[in-house]
């Protein structure tokens, strides 16, 4: 009889019997995007934690033009001495060559020199050299991770030199995130290594995954070079890529390799037809993985931040780069290899071993206790959910930099000697006739400490900065801000880094429900398409809720309320960064549905052939159950390895992601999802006639 395969099983076969034209087309994308790739790093940039459009930014530009750059991006240097003050010569000397390193660069504008009363402390013991930004935001990172050594160098005698300010935090923030991620990456792939090994059976095969990562990263590092000539893209963009080229591209790979096993082994199939049935079933799955997580992280493309869309937009191209490998080099590759996928294997490896018997025994058990199993799982899960009622955010504070980096020096000392808020003084951009308006304005309001004289500027412009009575992390300053914004008169720009952070989290705020629920709209209309059964994906969607949750209510306990902060080595903020929610949901949620459609499209796929709910069911577990234990078990020991090492950002990436895989993968995929299979029955796979005459007609089995 023969076979009749979809586009994918057709892809596939194309593939098996092309690949010379396969890999000739991947190593012609290696080469030209590697060549690129390299480059890279220093491209990117630092900074971009901006809402675009609000008042906060239109007051920096407004300053950068009217105040010879003295806005937000202006490097802030601080000379302090504990024994000396500016009355002594080599505390003079150190301010004079400070002031010289600064103006060497091109990227200042001008150098203004401590002044009493404004920049040198009443005690002389701390002086303040600001440089004005010649360039945008970015740039300055960029002017400021190649001035702190020089600076650095110049202390003596006494004198220590620190360059603090967004700049200068934003710099030592991205190196000590880089290092970090080199750090996790050395813990990870020996790790990586051993559970793939593992996994496979076969080294040969474990060496599937790392083909698709590698080419993966080259190819998106490459491409987010070329983007960098386009617009600005963040440095976290190439971080988030590498963990997902990572953990897709076993996901991926161990679904593709475990059905051919099968498909080859099992069924004796010739090497070709093997390959097709493949990418007819678990090729199909695997594409709509693809494309939900994709559609997951295009929700984020909502909040109009620089960062946060050139984040996305950064593990979208790894995404991209790794289904299409996974659709078209690696089929190529299982057909050339064939029966030597199976090289070098462990000794208890069975081939074509595609149902598990440990996992349909599970499944067994699952079918016959779903009430007791169900139970235990929904308690689990809302307990720890149920933290997440408390959650509080906020946008990340000094805290996030080591302590002993220059940055974070500098602003201890600026705090010691100028009040707690002098860190974050609100630059408030008005006109000269307005200025002594807006100072009394600023004098009277309860959360202002101290107003500096009004600075004239270019065009009649004038800048009135107050210096805020908390530290600039606290939720009184964000209350200040929108206090003085509504009593300035018409026309004053409220700016500055504390007001952009202000304003940024007043984005996010307004825009997390937004992609919440673009997402889980999204999410069901794929699952609906893939599945065919709206109750079942409806479902599929709303356990993707339980696991989320109960990942943010742990984050909650660890990293607002400090529970584990020393076996984590952090010291807590007393909340979470802002970004989290909104950014981290839509990761979870991909990689949840990434579970979603690799279990219930093979369930689908046992529905279609049997109509019976506990064949539909068990087949599943035990077909899936096994990729969907080994995918997560790699995902989690590569985002706890995030977790032990760095700044506070990726540890909240690393233990939230894998917290929220560690619960989805163990408590929802293969325990909470099956027995809701078990309950509905056959109501699981019930489609209404309507619809069905409006929906495509999407099988994962093949005639």
């Amino acid at each position: 009889m023969t076979t009749t395969y979809g586009p994918i099983g057709r892809l596939g076969r194309y593939t098996a019997t092309h690949f010379r034209t396969v890999a000739l087309g991947w190593l012609l994308v290696a080469v030209v995007l590697g060549f690129f790739a390299p480059k890279v790093e220093k491209a990117l940039s630092g900074a971009g934690w901006e809402a675009t459009g609000s008042e906060s930014v239109a007051a920096r530009k407004a300053i950068d033009q009217n105040f010879q750059g003295l806005s937000s991006s202006a490097l802030m240097v601080v000379v302090h001495s504990p024994t000396q003050t500016t009355k002594d010569p080599a505390f003079q000397r150190v301010i004079a060559s400070t002031e010289a390193t600064l103006k060497a660069d091109h990227r200042v504008k001008n150098v203004v020199a401590p002044r009493p009363g404004t920049s040198i402390s009443r005690d002389g013991h701390t002086a303040i050299v600001q440089a004005g930004a010649a360039a945008d935001a970015n740039t300055m990172v960029r002017a400021a991770d190649d001035l702190k050594t020089k600076l650095h160098r110049l202390q003596g005698d006494g004198v220590q030199v620190s360059l603090t300010g967004a700049s200068g935090m934003w710099s030592d923030f991205n190196t000590a995130n880089r290092t970090a991620m080199m750090k996790s990456e050395l813990f990870s792939w020996p790790v990586t290594m051993v559970i793939l090994v593992l996994a496979f059976g076969s080294l040969v095969a474990a060496g599937l995954p790392l083909m698709l990562t590698i080419l993966g990263l080259m190819a998106s590092a490459g491409t987010l070079y070329l983007g960098t000539k386009v617009l600005d893209i963040s440095i976290w963009a190439m971080n988030f890529a590498l963990m997902f080229a990572l953990a897709l591209g076993i996901d991926y790979a161990l679904f593709i390799v475990m059905r051919f096993r099968a498909a080859l082994f099992g069924t004796h199939e010739p090497v070709e037809d093997a390959v097709a049935e493949t990418m007819d079933t678990a090729g199909k799955a695997v594409l709509f993985s693809g494309v939900t997580v994709l559609i997951s992280l295009t929700a984020v493309m909502l909040v109009p931040s620089p960062a946060f869309r050139s984040m996305a937009l950064g593990i979208m191209i790894a995404v991209i780069f790794i289904l299409a490998a996974t659709m078209t080099l690696l089929p190529a590759v299982l057909a050339k290899l064939g029966p030597k996928v199976d090289n070098v294997s462990l000794p208890w490896v069975h081939q074509g071993e595609h149902r598990s018997a440990r996992f349909a025994a599970w499944g067994e058990r699952l079918w016959k206790h779903p009430l007791a199993f169900g139970a235990i799982a929904v308690v689990v899960l809302l307990a720890l959910a149920f933290p997440v009622l408390g959650l509080k955010t906020g946008m990340p504070s000094i805290k996030v930099v080591p302590t002993s980096d220059s940055s974070r020096v500098g602003y201890t000392q600026v705090q010691q000697a100028f009040g707690k808020g002098a860190p974050g003084a609100i630059q408030i951009a008005t006109t000269q006739a307005d200025a002594a308006r807006v100072t009394a304005i600023a004098k009277a309001d309860p959360g202002i400490a101290r107003v500096m004289p009004a600075m004239p500027g270019a065009g009649g412009a004038a800048l009135v900065q107050a210096v805020p009575g908390a530290d600039p992390s606290s939720k009184a300053v964000g209350r200040t801000i929108d206090r003085l914004r509504g009593a300035l008169p018409q026309g004053a720009l409220v700016g500055g880094s504390v007001a952009e952070n202000h304003d940024l989290e007043t984005l996010l705020s307004s825009k997390t429900p937004l992609v919440i629920g673009v997402v889980l709209i999204l999410g069901f209309l794929l699952l609906l398409v893939a599945l065919q059964a709206p109750i079942i994906a409806a479902l599929g969607v709303a356990t993707n809720l339980l696991a989320t949750g109960a990942a943010f209510g742990i984050a909650r306990l660890i990293f607002q309320g400090g529970h584990g902060s020393g076996l984590l080595g952090f010291e807590p903020q007393g909340f979470l960064d802002a970004w989290g929610p909104v950014f981290f949901f839509a990761m979870i949620f991909a990689i949840s549905m990434d579970y979603t459609v690799f279990l219930l499209s093979s369930a689908k796929e046992h529905w279609d052939r049997s109509h019976d709910p506990k064949e539909a069911m068990v087949g599943a577990v035990a077909h899936s159950g096994r990729v969907v234990f080994a995918a997560a078990a790699v995902m989690v020991a590569v985002f706890f390895t995030f977790a032990l090492s760095g700044p506070l950002p990726p540890k909240e990436m690393g233990v939230i992601l894998g917290v929220a895989v560690l619960l989805d993968a163990f408590l929802v995929r293969l325990l909470l999802v099956p027995v809701l299979l078990r309950l509905l029955g056959k109501w699981a796979w019930w489609l209404p006639k309507p619809l069905a005459r409006i929906l495509p007609d999407v099988r994962f089995g093949h005639a």
